[in-house]
């Protein structure tokens, strides 16, 4: 019976958790998320400053509620639409409905850097 090893998966040295949209993330550079609709343009650049914590291997900075200077920059890769949704509403013995479709938009962004 072979012996197989598994790798451990390591923590990114540095990572932080923004605010965009009233959602958060949590970012390390060179990762790519999707956010809600930005104005910005297809391969701009945009700057996240709702940094909510920053860790850089055991040191943590928590924000009050956002921590001071610190900033994540991203390059914007492009714009899509998610899969439809189909909304209805029905009241029985009423003849009350209600059909709906709904298609959210999203914008997918690369994060660079984390500047704290």
């Amino acid at each position: 019976m072979a012996v197989t090893k598994t790798k451990k998966k390591t923590a990114p040295k540095i990572y932080a958790i923004v605010e965009s949209g009233g959602k958060q993330y949590r970012v390390a550079p060179g990762d790519v998320i999707e956010v809600d609709r930005l104005d910005t343009k297809e391969g701009g650049a945009i700057e996240l400053d709702r940094v909510l914590l920053v860790a850089e291997g055991k040191k943590v900075k928590v924000g009050t509620p956002v921590v001071e200077g610190a900033r994540v920059t991203a390059d914007v890769v492009n714009e899509f639409k998610d899969k439809k949704i189909t909304v209805f509403k029905y009241k029985s013995k009423t003849r009350y409905r209600r059909k709906k479709g709904h298609r959210q938009i999203y914008t997918k962004i690369a994060i660079k850097e984390i500047l704290s």
